[in-house]
């Protein structure tokens, strides 16, 4: 049925009487809007002028959606880092102001992804779905706002756990030369955080692509980008992607931290992110300090490693565990930026070349590394054996360096040598095979129990495997026990000690029985006659 001509006019009347009414109450305004002009473009900067209400570390758009931070803010002119490709970028170009500080999407949409600190997505699967924004830069939570460090950062590495524990909310420099494993740990820890209900940021500042490339592989391929964002600032980035990269990666996970969520970040490495600074601020003109770095290098890691913490119940109790990577030049771990690090952290994991080139992987120098909180976050189970140990392995390194000399050596020195080869030979660990709990408390007591002294050295990995195995059977009550008691009872430990026997008794050398000796047979003499 079609309609008749007067319904449709009386729709008609509506329709432009609400467009009538529309027009008379929209009321134009007039914004203002500052645009300046490039004056001076240089590598990884630009100077502008003709914009006097910008302030310090806003964010100003150039043509072509450049973007960029003013970051030297003069009487006549101000100092911009730029935050992308600026090839295209003249003298003579308008720039304006956003009237907004530097910010980054968070929330759930970001794990599983690969992005840069400009959250444009670097994994080919479309754009970023995030509501929430926020700032890069963001003040640290008050001190009254902060809890205790009570939980352990189980990393899976032994020797970190055992000897340089972690706990949530910490902040562990990993530092040494190139190629000694650094990155290694961090990812060790990541893929072990599977299950365990830790969120994971990977923030790679300056990294070659291959390396990046290398470790998104090995997350995939370990089923740990559920749980994990990655951030990318790769090595030909312009340097101020660089700077900003590890500053947007705390805030994303600060978010999850606000949440109530417990999460770690691992900065790789923080060495980059130093220079990069220090080419902006040479290039900005001002003054260069020890070593060509201004004289706020300090501030700017101190206040982004400030951020990592563990908040109290009433705020949801999340916490931020950082994990910054930093790469010494010929073991100079007294030099500046080192230094500057190790007194801004809560502890640090050295690891030398030297254990590299022998095989000693990961080559955690125990003597150099140290946790300051992490032992009050450790399981009882791991604290009760962890302080021998490290005694025992200090002492098994300054006696195997004293034997070097050919010196003879008593029955008692010579026992804890071999007992420290053992210890050493259990603390070695393949790469990306991180260890359970139960398994390194079956191990750390085998060792502290003297068990595997008797396991011949060439068979320590088969036999740290078939403890492994062993530990695996360990009752559930057991294991509940283990992970969360205050103490290691008595009866615990008796039974993980026999677990870890039973598994050791094939690698135990078979005792010949010891041949009777031969009874010497004299012929009898014949009696004498009798005469």
């Amino acid at each position: 049925m079609s309609p008749t001509p007067e319904s449709l006019q009386s729709v008609f009347d509506r329709a432009f009487a609400g467009i009538s009414q529309a027009r008379e109450a929209f009321a134009p305004q007039l914004t203002a809007r500052e645009v300046g002009t490039v004056t001076n473009v240089s590598t990884g900067i630009a100077i502008v002028s003709g914009l006097p209400g910008a302030g310090f570390e806003e964010l100003l758009q150039f043509p072509n959606c450049v973007f960029g931070i003013a970051f030297n803010v003069d009487e006549e002119e101000i100092g911009v880092v730029l935050l992308g490709d600026y090839s295209n970028l003249h003298a003579g170009d308008e720039v304006a102001r956003t009237g907004r500080v530097m910010d980054v999407a968070v929330g759930d949409g970001l794990l599983g992804r690969v992005i840069d600190p400009l959250c444009r997505p670097l994994d080919g699967k479309g754009p970023v779905n995030c509501s929430a924004r926020l700032p890069i830069e963001r003040p640290a939570a008050p001190i009254m706002d902060r809890a205790p460090v009570t939980v352990p950062l189980q990393t899976g590495v032994k020797v970190v756990d055992a000897l340089i524990p972690i706990g949530r909310g910490q902040r562990e420099l990993i530092l040494g030369d190139r190629q000694t494993g650094k990155t290694a740990i961090a990812i060790d820890t990541i893929l072990n955080q599977r299950g365990k209900n830790v969120l994971c940021v990977y923030c790679a500042i300056g990294q070659r692509a291959s390396t990046v490339a290398k470790a998104i592989a090995n997350l995939r391929e370990k089923g740990a980008m559920e749980y994990t964002v990655v951030i990318v600032a790769e090595g030909n980035d312009a340097p101020g992607l660089s700077y900003i990269t590890p500053y947007a990666a705390t805030s994303i996970a600060e978010h999850f931290m606000e949440a109530g969520r417990d999460v770690l970040i691992v900065y790789d490495d923080l060495t980059q992110h130093a220079r990069a600074y220090r080419e902006l601020s040479l290039l900005l003109r001002r003054p260069p300090g020890r070593e060509a770095f201004p004289g706020d290098i300090f501030y700017i890691h101190s206040r982004l490693l400030e951020r990592a913490t563990h908040l109290r119940k009433e705020l949801g109790g999340g916490s931020l565990t950082a994990l910054p990577i930093i790469e010494t030049d010929a073991q100079d771990i007294s030099a500046y930026i080192p230094t500057n690090l190790i007194s801004i952290t809560d502890g640090q994991i050295y690891l030398s070349p030297s254990l590299f080139e022998l095989g000693v992987l990961p080559a955690v120098d125990v003597g150099k590394s140290v946790s300051r909180v992490g032992g009050k976050a450790q399981l009882a189970a791991c604290r009760a054996v962890a302080g021998d140990l490290k005694l025992a392995y200090a002492q098994f390194e300054e006696l195997e360096s004293f034997a070097r000399f050919g010196a003879r050596l008593d029955e008692g020195t010579r026992k804890s040598i071999e007992h420290g080869r053992r210890i050493r030979a259990c603390l070695k660990q393949p790469e990306s095979a991180p260890v359970p709990v139960l398994a390194q408390i079956a191990v750390l007591l085998a060792l502290t129990t003297a068990l595997f002294d008797a396991v011949p050295l060439e068979r320590m990995t088969e036999a740290e495997d078939a403890v492994h195995k062993a530990a695996a059977g360990i009752p559930k009550e057991m294991a509940a026990r283990l992970g969360t008691a205050a103490k290691l009872s008595d009866e615990d430990r008796n039974a993980v000690i026999e677990i870890g026997r039973k598994a050791l008794v094939p690698f135990q050398p078979k005792v010949e029985p010891a041949s009777k000796p031969e009874v010497e047979t004299r012929p009898e003499t014949a009696p004498k006659a009798k005469a």
